[in-house]
């Protein structure tokens, strides 16, 4: 099965808002990192519902957002989300970008960087489009060091990219983008319960689930185009 088809099911079964709500612990920390100014082109990569979008223009106003995903269907229902005239969300690929060079003020990735079959490309892409000093704000779950989370690839159809933190500090610079910050973001909304009510139908230790949300949480990496 392809991205596209998985994620199109997704879309029909109205997973996107429970995508929404799960990221949404961490994803609204990252967000608020972005130095985004009034006006600013923001592009959504994997926009899912087009949370993000529609967060960044009540409280950033940015002038215009972007969302493309690779579902078809994902996006035709995050366009449905809003009325917004400065919001659009479009189906593409990652690998080719519909967008001039140094056209796009910032990029936006949660939790769908990994989907991508050729990351080098996707952010040679990125390099591309984005402005001087624009950012690239990826953020994601599944990553090498967060081994709690390494069993999601058995539950999907489509190839993930397990990178390390240093692997995609090194996949940044080596796309031409300089990497101003990387740190993880915790989990804090998750409710944990005590040791004695373990193991649950999810988690067979507490520590298991420390791990997961509070020790690792979301991995951010900020790069920078010069």
């Amino acid at each position: 099965m392809s991205i596209q088809q998985e994620f199109d099911q997704w879309a029909r079964a109205g997973k996107d808002r429970g995508m929404e709500e799960r990221h949404w612990h961490t994803a609204k920390h990252a967000l608020a990192r972005m130095p985004v100014e009034e006006g600013d082109t923001v592009l959504d990569l994997g926009t899912g519902s087009g949370y993000a979008l529609r967060a960044l223009r009540e409280t950033r106003h940015i002038g215009q957002g972007v969302g493309l995903d690779g579902s078809l269907e994902m996006a035709h229902n995050a366009a449905s989300y809003t009325d917004d005239p400065r919001l659009s969300y479009i189906g593409g690929d990652f690998h080719s970008l519909p967008f001039t060079d140094d056209s796009i003020d910032h990029v936006w990735s949660m939790e769908a960087f990994y989907y991508s079959s050729r990351p080098d490309e996707v952010l040679r892409e990125i390099r591309r489009v984005l402005r001087p000093g624009g950012t690239f704000f990826c953020a994601v779950n599944f990553f090498e060091e967060s081994e709690h989370t390494h069993e999601w690839q058995d539950n999907l159809s489509v190839e993930m990219q397990l990178w390390s933190r240093d692997q995609y500090r090194a996949a940044f610079a080596d796309a031409g983008l300089y990497v101003a910050e990387q740190d993880t973001i915790p989990d804090r909304e998750i409710s944990i319960p005590p040791k004695s009510e373990f193991p649950t139908d999810e988690w067979d230790t507490r520590e298991a689930m420390v791990d997961r949300y509070r020790t690792h949480g979301t991995l951010l990496t900020v790069g920078v185009s010069p």
